[in-house]
């Protein structure tokens, strides 16, 4: 069985770099170019056949979604994201699997599976299958990353440009805006109802146009989010 050729396509060195590493550690597959525009991918592209491509969805003048949409035929794609709310769309348009950075080794092992099986034993996925959100997320506490599961968090609140993120057993202090935490948590299980809060759908207990109740913890919502959280929640 011959080895995947690969290229990595994304604008951060650093995201680059990590890839690179793990890639270097899994013998089935092999690093043909490392890119950092679709420009470069796309003159990979002509010159080697190249089986995946690990393709950041933001990058600047072409986005990593317009681009995939532009190859025909393609190889297969695992796309790379520091949002997590894009697992449909990369379902919709093809893609083999997403990896929300920061990215684990394991993960990625578990994507590169995944493409293995669609190269070499097609016959065995199972294509109708949607792809599975991560269910995690990370914060740099400390000088460390952290990890989080999306299913302890109550409600997460900002305080300049700290946000303070309530689980049950804990507060965690990170310093990060709250704007930047929202674009990469899913929408379809947190919402943005004030210029201060995030709340976790799944925790709500009640819930009414100007206040949501979450264990003991009353949040309100801004005025300019009512609209929003009416429809989303489902508030007749």
């Amino acid at each position: 069985m011959r080895k995947v050729n690969c290229i990595v396509v994304d604008d951060e060195p650093l995201a680059r770099d990590i890839i690179e590493n793990y890639i270097s550690r899994i013998e089935s597959v092999n690093l043909i170019a490392s890119c950092k525009n679709v420009y470069e991918a796309f003159n990979s592209l002509q010159k080697d056949k190249i089986d995946l491509i690990f393709l950041d969805i933001h990058m600047p003048d072409i986005k990593g979604i317009d681009f995939f949409k532009e190859l025909n035929p393609s190889p297969q794609v695992i796309f790379t994201t520091a949002h997590a709310d894009y697992a449909a769309k990369a379902y919709d348009l093809g893609a083999i699997d997403y990896l929300v950075k920061p990215i684990e080794f394991t993960r990625l092992t578990k994507a590169i599976s995944r493409v293995l099986k669609q190269i070499y034993y097609p016959e065995t996925v199972d294509n109708s299958k949607p792809i599975e959100p991560q269910d995690y997320i990370y914060l740099k506490i400390e000088k460390k990353l952290q990890k989080i599961f999306l299913k302890d968090i109550l409600y997460i609140e900002s305080s300049n440009n700290n946000i303070k993120v309530k689980i049950a057993e804990r507060d965690i202090i990170a310093h990060k805006k709250i704007s930047e935490i929202y674009d990469t948590l899913p929408k379809h299980k947190f919402i943005r109802v004030h210029r201060s809060y995030i709340i976790s759908i799944d925790h709500i207990d009640s819930f009414s146009p100007v206040e949501i109740e979450i264990k003991k913890y009353k949040i309100p919502v801004g005025r300019k989010y009512r609209e929003n959280v009416k429809t989303q929640l489902g508030y007749y």
